[in-house]
């Protein structure tokens, strides 16, 4: 038996123009009303990334209590973030698409068209059949609502959180080595070659791509399992062109989808797995980060494409900080999730527009 455990997505990272607008955006469309934290501080664990220089940013971690992952929405305050200096492509090498699950596909579809969603496409069917639809936020990044089951909470929401991303690679066997080998996102849902209709409209949409949708076959774990619940990463490789990079020329907190956090326990233990396989941490805060009230240790590493991966080992999270309740889970059995009633103490903290 292993020294560590890879427990699933844990978050995704954006970096955004204007942060309290994109909050609320967030909030409207996605439900993400349950905030962690939310500060200001210096990043200097990210200066391999940030060209040497210590940036500061703004950063607030945000969960929808019914399911899926939490986002980690992100500000600079040292500079002012740019956007790519060239439109990003399906197939591109990054993070390119955020998927929310949905309780109802068609009445997200309606909310969003009710509410003026931005960039806001038809209904379309993935190579397994079930519905999508995508929309972009403010900063024009792609957001891409599928097929929910699990739901911890019902508070009246159409969507629940995010469920995974699509990343672009440069060749889907390569990166395999990690995302299933290593990372555990080892079922094939489907591995499809071709020109996809629910792409149609999207930029690039027109080309051939391969694309493969995986899921872990281990259950969710740590604490935040049961609200996590099932998680995907599909990975697409332009088979028409050579792929551009999504953050050239630009750094970690510019905007777009930065990184991918994983929950993990046994960090040491990790690094020393990944580095066998040539995945070392590229970064390593080597203790405890305090963000307000939540205390981590942070590690980074890159995919075969530069793709910032963040593995992150909770030590500290705030149920309800307003109260001063919190909860140190240093010691806790990191496949037990957290009791269901603390994890419903949460809603005490939602943000209400």
């Amino acid at each position: 038996m292993s020294n560590f455990r890879i427990n699933g997505i844990q978050h995704l990272g954006i970096a955004v123009q204007d942060m309290d607008a994109s909050l609320k955006y967030y909030r409207k469309f996605f439900g993400l009303d349950i905030p962690f934290f939310d500060s200001v501080a210096a990043a200097p664990l990210m200066d391999i990334y940030t060209r040497n220089k210590t940036i500061t940013k703004r950063a607030s971690m945000v969960l929808n209590l019914q399911g899926g992952c939490a986002v980690e929405v992100i500000r600079p305050t040292s500079f002012e973030p740019v956007k790519a200096s060239f439109e990003p492509k399906l197939g591109d090498l990054g993070i390119f698409i955020a998927q929310v699950k949905s309780k109802d596909l068609k009445n997200s579809h309606l909310f969003c068209q009710k509410e003026n969603a931005l960039g806001l496409s038809e209904m379309h069917t993935l190579p397994n059949g079930n519905e999508t639809f995508y929309l972009k936020d403010s900063d024009g990044l792609m957001f891409q609502f599928v097929k929910g089951d699990h739901w911890f909470t019902n508070n009246k929401h159409h969507s629940g959180g995010i469920k995974g991303c699509s990343i672009g690679v440069s060749d889907i066997d390569t990166s395999l080595k990690l995302y299933s080998d290593i990372l555990g996102y080892d079922k094939v849902v489907y591995d499809e070659t071709g020109v996809f209709n629910d792409w149609k409209g999207l930029p690039g949409g027109e080309e051939r791509y391969r694309r493969v949708l995986l899921t872990p076959s281990q259950n969710p774990g740590g604490g935040f399992a049961k609200i996590q619940g099932q998680t995907a990463i599909e990975l697409i490789q332009a088979l028409d062109r050579k792929p551009r990079w999504i953050f050239q020329d630009r750094i970690w907190a510019d905007t777009g989808f930065v990184h991918l956090g994983f929950d993990v326990r046994g960090m040491t233990a990790l690094g020393e797995q990944l580095e066998t396989y040539g995945f070392g941490f590229t970064c390593d805060s080597n203790d405890a980060l305090d963000m307000g009230n939540t205390k981590v240790h942070c590690t980074y590493i890159d995919d075969p494409d530069q793709t910032w991966i963040e593995m992150i080992e909770v030590y500290k999270v705030p149920i309800v900080e307003k109260w001063g309740l919190f909860l140190n889970v240093e010691k806790r059995d990191p496949a037990k999730p957290f009791p269901d009633l603390m994890l419903k103490a949460l809603k005490f903290s939602r943000i209400k527009d």
